[in-house]
């Protein structure tokens, strides 16, 4: 019985998530794990597929003897826009969604040296790509568990052709939060 109601199909409905969130980054650029912040907002149609705007920042990304020697001060900030998709299961109330997310925005970086000798920012166009879990306890508020991986775009040739490839730049983050629907 209880298998029957977390895996039957929900009822149509739309959906706005909000779920501010805080986690770590790790892996690639970021050679230890590092505090970060942020949160979403997402709106999930009648179906199973929905859109997302997702905002992360990181202070001290980078750390002296990481990357870049000498640093006083590093941060990144994502910003990402996200085509979510996602199956509710579970009725009305509680309610588990398990999804797949993945979309294109900006990622930027900033490093200031210790003597304040150099600044240096830079706006890339990244990608993100992960998945993760909801789980509502009641119509209006649930958690939200999630990970996904980052990594900068870039014009491999600069001329006047548009090309793309996968830039150098990438970190994997894992988030938590609490999820407010309406």
């Amino acid at each position: 019985m209880v298998a029957s109601v977390l895996f039957s199909a929900a009822p149509a409905r739309a959906d706005w998530l909000l779920t501010p969130f805080a986690g770590a980054t790790f892996g690639g650029d970021s050679d230890k794990e590092k505090f970060t912040y942020g949160g979403s907002l997402a709106y999930m149609g009648a179906s199973v597929v929905g859109f997302e705007m997702d905002f992360g920042y990181t202070p001290t990304f980078f750390e002296p003897g990481d990357t870049i020697e000498f640093i006083d001060d590093s941060n990144v900030t994502s910003l990402m826009g996200n085509l979510v998709i996602g199956v509710p299961m579970g009725g009305s109330g509680a309610q588990v969604r398990p999804y797949v997310v993945g979309g294109l925005g900006l990622l930027r970086s900033s490093v200031t040296s210790t003597d304040q000798f150099f600044d240096v920012s830079n706006n890339d166009f990244g990608f993100d790509v992960g998945g993760g879990i909801y789980v509502f306890f009641n119509d209006h508020v649930g958690i939200r568990g999630d990970a996904r991986y980052f990594r900068s775009l870039r014009d491999p040739e600069p001329d006047n052709e548009f090309d793309i490839a996968v830039g150098n730049f990438d970190f994997w983050r894992a988030t938590g939060g609490v999820t407010f629907r309406f």
